[in-house]
């Protein structure tokens, strides 16, 4: 199991830009806002032949009894309660502040092991930068730069020796400030030189993006499938600011759950946090091999929520459509959503939705089995033999109409790609085929093949004719 290092301290200390630099990525938010962070990331890091999880935390305010303040303040402490070692980081410029006083006291009672990290400190004496944190009662403190990666080395390297982290066998360090190109094999990896046959049985994890408008219960249903409360659910839209990458098993298959923000409409999005977060939970869309879209039963589907799943159906996911909240309606109301469901979000019918109480628990085996078969459908692979049967009998049925004098020829088919499907069909003239002909072809397809929760793609390729001489 791999060592945890937590990285807590107050709101805007660079927290998340320090997790970015050790986990050689952009997975969490940063930008001169406090409040950025509020639930935990979790990132793999390499430092010099060693590897250790790093927790990025929200900005803690042990403080405060209620509200959001207070959920974020829980998930801090249960990332301490989840560490090997903390590292407390406190801001160089702005100084020492009481409320770095009450998080030290914390860390202190908590047991764990404590380096205190100055950042910010680039540009400044390391003297001058320590010289009032040394009341923090936390050893000699560390100035570093999170930012430009002035002694983080430094910094990471007493952490793993205090936690007892080996170096690898040969016990070489290496000189240079900076992490490994490329990570050490990982434990998968050395069971495939050990046997083979045991690395290709293991299942892909399968990821699934949760997405939806704010407070549509997106956060609470990731919780119950959990089965603890790993992410900040609250009353309060825009709770979930960043999208948080979780990893978890059902009934054998490995899942990677991603918790997004809620979508609101383009006018009502004005802040700059709350845009980045738009552009976090559309990057989520397009890394997820299946989208959850959640609605809330008890609120009118909206012009929003058809333009999410417009661009789920834009970038191609397998879908699940998710009805939240359906507990709480009476007969009269559920059967007016299912009307509002069909002339707003018709466009879906090739997805399963499915009505659920993520509050209660309710529904989720029914839901995880429709994703797995809408990810089953979307990397199905399509025999060029059956395929090019299908085209002729999807012809002899219905023929494409005829475009300036001829009828477009449509002459074999195979597949071109998966998640989504993608059938290319060879032939001539076929740039002259309506979409109504594509749509028949795409339904034609799908139903033969029973993709059920997943999109389907035609493309045309029109083969020269040898019989054009060109000019020259």
């Amino acid at each position: 199991m791999l060592p945890t290092i937590a990285l807590v301290g107050r709101p805007n200390v660079g927290k998340s830009t320090l997790f970015n630099r050790l986990t050689r990525s952009r997975a969490a938010l940063v930008a001169d806002f406090p409040g950025l962070t509020r639930d935990r990331h979790y990132g793999q890091a390499h430092w010099s032949g060693r590897s250790f999880l790093v927790i990025d935390t929200g900005g803690f305010e042990p403080v405060v009894k209620d509200g959001i303040l207070r959920e974020m303040a829980r998930q801090t402490e249960q990332a301490i309660a989840e560490a090997d070692l903390v590292i407390f980081l406190v801001d160089a410029r702005e100084g020492i502040a009481a409320q770095d006083h009450i998080i030290a006291d914390k860390l202190r009672r908590s047991g764990r092991p404590v380096l205190l990290a100055v950042n910010k400190a680039e540009g400044l004496q390391r003297e001058r930068a320590n010289s009032e944190f040394h009341e923090l009662a936390l050893g000699e403190p560390y100035p570093i730069s999170s930012a430009h990666g002035d002694r983080v080395r430094e910094l990471i390297d007493e952490a793993l020796d205090t936690i007892g982290v080996p170096y690898p066998d040969d016990g070489e360090s290496g000189d240079e400030e900076t992490w490994d190109e490329t990570p050490p094999p990982s434990a998968a990896a050395e069971t495939e030189e050990a046997s083979d046959t045991v690395a290709d049985e293991a299942p892909a994890p399968v990821k699934v993006a949760i997405v939806g408008r704010p407070n549509v219960g997106k956060s609470t249903l990731i919780n119950a499938l959990l089965g603890e409360e790993r992410v900040i659910a609250f009353d309060q839209p825009g709770t979930t600011r960043d999208s948080i990458y979780l990893d978890f098993d059902y009934r054998g298959q490995p899942y990677t759950l991603i918790d997004t923000a809620g979508v609101r409409r383009r006018g009502k999005v004005t802040e700059t946090v709350e845009k980045f977060s738009v552009i976090k939970t559309l990057q989520a869309i397009e890394d997820a091999n299946v989208v959850i879209l959640l609605l809330d039963a008890q609120q009118d589907i909206s012009e929003q929520d058809a333009h999410i799943a417009s661009y789920i159906l834009e970038a191609g996911r397998a879908l699940v459509v998710g009805i939240n909240k359906w507990d709480g309606l009476t007969a009269d109301q559920r059967e007016t959503i299912k009307r509002d469901f069909d002339r707003k979000l018709g466009f879906l019918s090739f997805a399963r939705h499915l009505h659920l109480s993520a509050l209660n628990a309710q529904g989720l085996p029914a839901l995880m089995k429709a994703v797995l078969g809408a990810y089953e459908a979307a990397t199905r692979k399509l025999p060029t033999p059956r395929l090019t049967r299908l085209l002729q009998q999807a012809v002899e049925r219905q023929q494409p109409p005829r475009a300036g004098g001829g009828r477009p020829k449509l002459r074999y088919a195979h597949q071109g790609g998966s998640n989504p499907p993608i059938i290319v069909i060879h032939g001539t003239a076929l740039a002259s085929i309506p979409r109504s002909y594509i749509r028949y072809l795409e339904h034609f397809f799908a139903e033969a093949f029973q993709l059920e929760g997943t999109p389907l793609r035609i493309q045309f390729k029109t083969g020269n004719n040898p019989y054009v001489v060109s000019k020259r």
